[in-house]
């Protein structure tokens, strides 16, 4: 795989307060980017300067065509939805969308119809906007952003507020963009669990500060997994493991967590029988993004 965007140490300041402190993300073509943060962390900030929204303090980005295409030639190939979508409440979908082709001079009917077909809205007709649900809303505003056909899109939060039927809509709309359309996605969350079902690379933001730069594959390398039972005889098991040469583990109220040799939990509770110690619950669990994130941040759950 190729990039197709990279930060260099971007800053944006408002006043005395830094919004966005010295980030560099690098985001590859065809990818699902995805960035974590509380809200007010700083992804909002970082977007709108991607989408040319804002300038930055200090800094730069980089737009890297697939054959060479210079950052001015990028820009119109970028479709943006940061915060809600701008449309006219008392127009149809299709004269919104024909309002924002008329500014990249897109004449083609037929392609906007397509659009709304495309994100499931192909059936409203000249039903005002005002009238649409708020998921029917958000997959209205990823069509206008794809009226300039872009390669990279940016979504802001495009699921916050919605019901579990809205959020469904949205995360497979997000899968058919990449499939089957081949766009890079950037998309910023504060749901932790539905990032993860739809992002490939992850840029984890707390206080305008970018904290780790992953993958999946290198998220899941670091969210080591943990043997986690309980024992009717704690004190025996601890006895037990140290026996058996497990030092990697705590006790945490009613419960052993171990960090090593976390496929041997058949042996461990052999012996523990062995013993006359009953293993009353067992089993491997593996650290979430969302407990990666609190364990980054040093914060509570409550993003």
């Amino acid at each position: 795989m190729s990039l197709i965007l990279t930060t260099d140490s971007i800053t944006k300041k408002f006043g005395s307060k830094i919004a966005v402190n010295n980030v560099s993300i690098h985001v590859e073509r065809g990818e699902v980017y995805g960035l974590i943060g509380r809200n007010g962390a700083g992804k909002t900030t970082l977007l709108k300067m991607l989408a040319n929204l804002t300038v930055p303090t200090s800094g730069r980005y980089s737009l890297i065509g697939a054959n060479g295409e210079s950052q001015a030639q990028m820009m119109p190939r970028v479709g943006v939805l940061i915060e809600e979508p701008g449309v006219f409440q008392n127009l149809s979908a299709l004269q919104n969308l024909k309002a924002k082709a008329i500014a990249f001079g897109v004449k083609d009917e037929k392609y906007l119809t397509d659009l709304l077909d495309f994100v499931g809205l192909g059936y409203v007709g000249k039903k005002s906007v005002k009238n649409f649900s708020l998921g029917m809303k958000q997959r209205l505003g990823i069509a206008l952003a794809l009226v300039n056909s872009p390669e990279i899109l940016l979504l802001d939060e495009p699921i916050n507020g919605l019901d579990p039927q809205g959020i469904a809509e949205v995360r497979s709309l997000i899968h058919r963009l990449v499939t089957e359309r081949k766009l890079t996605i950037i998309l910023s969350s504060h749901i932790l669990d539905e990032l993860a079902k739809v992002a490939n690379r992850y840029g984890i933001i707390h206080d305008g500060v970018l904290l780790d730069e992953a993958t999946n594959e290198e998220l899941a390398s670091r969210c080591k997994p943990v043997l986690w039972f309980k024992t009717s005889d704690p004190e025996k098991t601890k006895m037990l493991l140290g026996t058996m040469g497990i030092t990697q583990y705590e006790y945490v109220e009613d419960h052993f967590e171990i960090h090593e040799r976390v496929d041997e939990g058949g042996s461990i509770s052999m012996a523990l029988a062995k013993e006359d110690v009953q293993t009353l619950e067992m089993r491997k669990e593996g650290q979430s993004l969302e407990e990666y994130y609190f364990q980054l941040t040093g914060g509570a759950p409550n993003v």
